[in-house]
């Protein structure tokens, strides 16, 4: 994914703008990526992703984000808040119409 990607969904918040606050802000701990404009305080789907983010930016490295394509990111997080595993906050981004079933 590149640097423009949204990686928080909830709170529309990109890759750039949460490596340029860990650069800048310099974070002792993961959870403090929230004061980059509430990432992660949504669903929740975003919080692994912070996390790697974070540890990006304190040893460097490859995170999974180099690995994923936006709609694949996108359609985890679907699966992630139709599993009933977060509920995301009025004016977030709409999940993605559901896949029609195979049959």
């Amino acid at each position: 994914m590149d640097q423009d990607a949204k990686i928080c969904y909830c709170f529309h918040v990109s890759r750039r703008k949460l490596v340029n606050f860990v650069r800048q802000t310099k974070p002792k701990v993961p959870s403090q990526l929230s004061e980059c404009g509430g990432a992660g305080t949504g669903c929740g789907w975003c919080i692994p992703f912070l996390k790697q983010i974070f540890q990006h930016g304190v040893d460097g490295g490859e995170t999974e984000l180099e690995r994923l394509t936006p709609e694949e990111y996108e359609r985890r997080r679907a699966a992630y808040v139709r599993a009933g595993k977060g509920s995301p906050p009025p004016g977030a981004t709409p999940l993605p119409p559901e896949p029609p079933l195979a049959g």
